[in-house]
């Protein structure tokens, strides 16, 4: 083709072609390498996802307009466990996203956190209205059913690990939620509420004054009846109830919390009488009925002296231990006060040897069993007999062999080992078996 106008002659531009096309050889292999080196930064930031909050429009049926907040963490197991987290009064799902753990426990745990947010005036949730005290009634419980149900189905997740919590108003909201659907949660975890049913009004009112302040009383059978008429002729299994409470409390006083228990051992079937009462923590008193470790049907947290706003730094991650959502979760328990524990100690100079005896005080048999305890500071396992032992120290599990590892009811195992010490040789204080709490005698 001839040239156009302003085109150089082939002839003259040559030499020019031959520099440039000589200069490009020598720069490509220095460009890949560079490229093989080092990946374009685009590419490296996309390598690491960040989790958000995210608003979630159209999950479903949600009569009261209620909004819907998710959070899924970047490292979201299969089949992932699912926890409710419900506001205060005042409140919003952002709020609780921003002043809880849930979403930093996620990120560690891998389950999806579901926030949901009221936009009544107010925003209070709906514990009163005969519509949500009834299942599929309507209102505020509605709408968080069809949360959980489009977040079951958008990631899989396990139905038997579906869990609620929440604070104040989100508290009664847990003791709703668990009346009006028990075969949707596993159990739930409520911060300063209230029984189901005592906020309930007939005027349209969202304020019940004679339960706030504490004066509405039924024996455990008629508590116990609110919940039932909530999900008539229901014969399934019960959502186990973690609670929590200040002696101090001005805005929910604290005769509800001991209207609650009265509320959930009925309706577990657990009875009045703690099968543990110990104290986690200075000023607090914890009641567990109808087993004794940290999956007991129902557990209770008096603590002494504080108000309302109780919800403090570290309780999230007790809610996640009766969830059994840390790491692998508890062992399955044996019944309440089901094993004893003997131990005598005879110790020297550096050394120890300590026996111990492991009785199932229980009425069913205990298969496979493993023995949790704490050594003190400075002592370390060097041998032992009729368990395997691991670690060496600090917090040590003892596993039954081949021909020990069976304790039918009233049996009793007898093992041991040997120690160094570096000048405290007492024995443990505490033992579990299989996740229980053991009485030590």
């Amino acid at each position: 083709m001839p040239p156009t106008a302003g085109d150089t002659p082939n002839r003259q531009r040559t030499p020019l072609r031959s520099a440039l096309l000589a200069l490009l050889g020598a720069l490509l292999p220095l460009l890949a390498a560079l490229t093989l080196a080092a990946p374009p930064a685009a590419a490296r930031t996309e390598a690491v996802p960040t989790a958000t909050l995210t608003e979630v429009t159209g999950f479903g049926d949600n009569p009261s307009n209620l909004q819907m907040y998710v959070y899924v963490p970047s490292g979201v197991t299969a089949h992932p466990a699912v926890v409710v987290a419900a506001h205060y009064c005042t409140g919003s799902g952002p709020a609780m996203y921003s002043g809880t753990e849930w979403a930093s426990l996620a990120d560690q745990y891998g389950f999806v956190v579901v926030y949901p947010s009221v936009t009544r005036a107010g925003k209070c949730f709906d514990v009163s209205s005969p519509q949500a005290l009834r299942r599929g009634g309507g209102s505020d419980p509605v709408g968080i059913r069809s949360m959980v149900d489009w977040v079951t189905h958008t990631y899989a997740a396990d139905t038997g690990r579906i869990f609620v919590t929440g604070i104040s108003s989100g508290a009664m909201m847990t003791n709703v939620l668990l009346g009006d659907y028990p075969d949707v949660f596993a159990a739930g975890a409520a911060f300063s509420g209230v029984p189901f049913g005592c906020f309930a009004t007939t005027d349209g009112s969202e304020w019940n004054s004679a339960c706030s302040g504490g004066t509405v009383t039924h024996t455990p059978r008629e508590w116990g009846d609110l919940v039932r008429a909530a999900y008539p002729g229901y014969t399934g299994p019960r959502p186990r109830m973690q609670l929590w409470h200040g002696t101090a409390d001005d805005t929910l006083r604290y005769p509800n919390f001991g209207e609650e228990m009265k509320q959930w051992t009925d309706v577990l079937g657990v009875g009045q009488t703690p099968a543990a009462t110990d104290t986690p923590q200075s000023g607090w008193t914890r009641t567990r009925y109808g087993g004794t470790g940290d999956r007991a049907p129902v557990e209770a947290i008096s603590l002494q002296g504080v108000g309302h706003n109780l919800y403090s730094y570290g309780m999230a991650s007790r809610a996640l231990a009766f969830f059994g959502l840390g790491g692998d979760g508890p062992a399955p328990q044996p019944p309440a006060g089901a094993c004893k524990v003997t131990v005598t100690t005879n110790a020297w100079n550096t050394g120890l040897t300590a026996s111990v005896t492991i009785t199932n005080t229980g009425t069913t048999t205990i298969s496979g069993w493993k023995l949790d305890f704490t050594l003190p500071a400075g002592q370390t396992i060097t041998s032992g007999w009729n368990a395997t032992y691991s670690p060496s120290s600090g917090a040590v599990t003892a596993t039954g062999l081949s021909y020990n590892g069976t304790l039918a009811p009233n049996a009793s195992v007898g093992i041991g080992y040997q120690a160094t010490h570096t000048g405290n040789s007492a024995a443990p204080t505490a033992y579990t078996l299989n996740g229980t709490e053991c009485t030590v005698g």
